[in-house]
């Protein structure tokens, strides 16, 4: 069965796209101090918003002190579905929130606060200086709002990559992005600022530089080989089960060889030609869910609370036919007590130090007893009739 997309607009322009079932509508107007209907971010700092150039590394640098403004709810004990005191819920992303002001299964908005937007502002002719084009969305997984990626119930979990693919795919198409990535920082001390189960999407007009980086060393890897270097890479994660965290059909799924984080989990897929979501077929969406959904439930079960991480969904550029989709998990816990910080060393240099043996990790997360696996179903997505401003 398909799953209907409906595309409504707040009235200060943002797009609002509800997955299954339409259950209400958003307010037709709202307050000048907020944005406007031309798309500009709803801030006042959203005119600041560019890019400039670190001329002694070629890298570009974002500017996005809107923020420095977003609305901070991070931890458990957060309010939750809850009246806020001017009537609707206290978390922004419950229904009756700002953002899905009605109830829903699962939904995706352009974001309140971006850093890159599709129509930026102005900059000024400058060469240091560019705009920063792009798209911010947040993905809503479920209305639930105690849920997370290891607890989403079947069919949440396959609405969930139904909506990964179907947004992914729409920013892929608009040929002024060169990267697309679906993401996801969950916990405070990553950076997740409202406790809700969410993620997000970005896209870049411009290829950042790790993935500058690893699209290069792919191609070098080509041209030293005459083979495909993720390929050689998966056949490595699958011939040395010290590093391996579970089996599932299409995916590796291990701790990688040479990882930055002490709990550093990749999902990669096998097949070569599988470079992006849109990419995977049945089999494979299924084998997907099963993968990432137990991941987060042995990260949850290393330490015995909700580990924070990030999670960045890794898919294949333009022209880079040697790169696999891959879901990388990096969490910044060591031990319990003990973060991962990236230091002044680090920093400095991105050369990463971990402290933990890869091989150790592994065997600590495959060691784990977690819920059963479930089988997903990933539906199509279906475009529901215009709704027009409701």
């Amino acid at each position: 069965m398909a799953l209907e997309r409906h595309e409504l607009r707040h009235w200060d322009g943002r797009r609002l796209f509800v997955y299954g079932e339409l259950r209400g509508s958003l307010a037709s107007e709202g307050h000048a101090d907020e944005g406007g209907a031309t798309g500009e971010p709803a801030s006042e700092g959203g005119r600041d918003l560019h890019q400039r150039l670190d001329r002694l590394t070629g890298d570009w640098i974002a500017i996005s002190p809107a923020r420095n403004v977003r609305p901070h709810l991070p931890d458990e004990s957060s309010p939750g579905p809850g009246p806020s005191a001017d009537g609707g819920a206290a978390c922004p992303f419950c229904p009756g929130g700002a953002e899905v002001p009605f109830p829903y299964d699962a939904a995706v908005f352009e974001n309140r606060f971006p850093s890159f937007v599709e129509a930026p502002p102005l900059v000024a002719t400058d060469p240091r200086v560019s705009p920063s084009q792009g798209r911010c969305e947040v993905v809503l997984y479920t209305s639930r709002h105690d849920a997370s990626l290891g607890t989403l119930q079947p069919e949440e979990l396959a609405r969930l990559l139904a909506i990964w693919r179907d947004r992914s795919a729409a920013l892929w198409a608009d040929d002024r992005h060169r990267c697309v990535m679906v993401f996801e920082n969950r916990g405070a001390l990553v950076g997740a600022t409202i406790a809700h189960p969410h993620g997000q999407v970005y896209a870049f007009d411009r290829l950042p530089p790790r993935i500058a980086a690893r699209a290069t060393a792919l191609e070098a890897g080509r041209a030293a080989t005459g083979r495909c270097a993720t390929c050689d890479v998966i056949a490595d994660d699958l011939a040395e089960p010290a590093r391996r965290v579970i089996d599932v059909d299409g995916f590796s799924v291990a701790v990688p060889f040479a990882a930055h984080f002490p709990f550093e989990v990749h999902v990669r897929a096998r097949r070569h030609g599988a470079g992006r979501l849109a990419d995977l077929d049945a089999a494979e969406l299924r084998s997907l869910g099963a993968a990432l959904r137990a991941v987060a439930l042995r990260y949850d079960a290393l330490f015995g609370f909700e580990l924070p991480y990030m999670m960045v969904a890794l898919e294949a550029p333009a022209g880079v036919p040697d790169w696999h989709l891959a879901f990388e998990f990096l969490p910044i816990h060591r031990t319990a007590q003990l973060l991962k910080i990236r230091a002044s060393v680090e920093t400095a240099t991105g050369l990463f130090i971990n402290d933990t043996l890869p091989e150790a990790s592994a065997a600590s997360l495959r060691a784990l007893v977690v819920a059963a696996a479930i089988e997903v179903d990933v539906p199509a997505i279906s475009e529901a009739a215009a709704p027009g401003r409701r």
